[in-house]
């Protein structure tokens, strides 16, 4: 007989959230969050976007803004010049993430050190 409290007892595992499905479905692609944080800061063009994220190809860096923009979170402004320049910024339904990542920097702070190995 299972002791009382444990996780046998706890009878069938709840469905994880539709919103959070959606959220890590984005999220949780390597280099969605390190772009988002970036343009946070300011809009930025293509080449500092790259340079602000190192180890991300140019070829990775277009995938993830064209799914951050079917996504409502950047937009693609080109600047005709001479010369021409693309710049990506958020959009507010992008900007209103800055409170959430706000949180999990700080969480990263307090419980995630250096080497990325999570205390036991």
């Amino acid at each position: 007989m299972p002791e009382r409290g444990s996780h046998e007892d706890a009878g069938p595992c709840q469905k994880v959230d539709d919103g959070m499905t959606r959220v890590f479905q984005l999220f949780g692609k390597r280099w969605t969050g390190l772009i988002v944080s970036v343009l946070l800061q300011r809009p930025v063009h293509f080449a500092e976007l790259r340079r602000a994220i190192p180890g991300i190809s140019e070829r990775m860096l277009s995938d993830r803004l064209t799914e951050l923009g079917a996504a409502g979170l950047v937009v693609r402004e080109v600047d005709e010049g001479p010369p021409l320049r693309v710049a990506y910024r958020l959009t507010e339904v992008g900007t209103a993430l800055e409170p959430a990542l706000k949180e999990l920097g700080a969480w990263a702070e307090q419980h995630l050190p250096e080497g990325g190995q999570c205390p036991r």
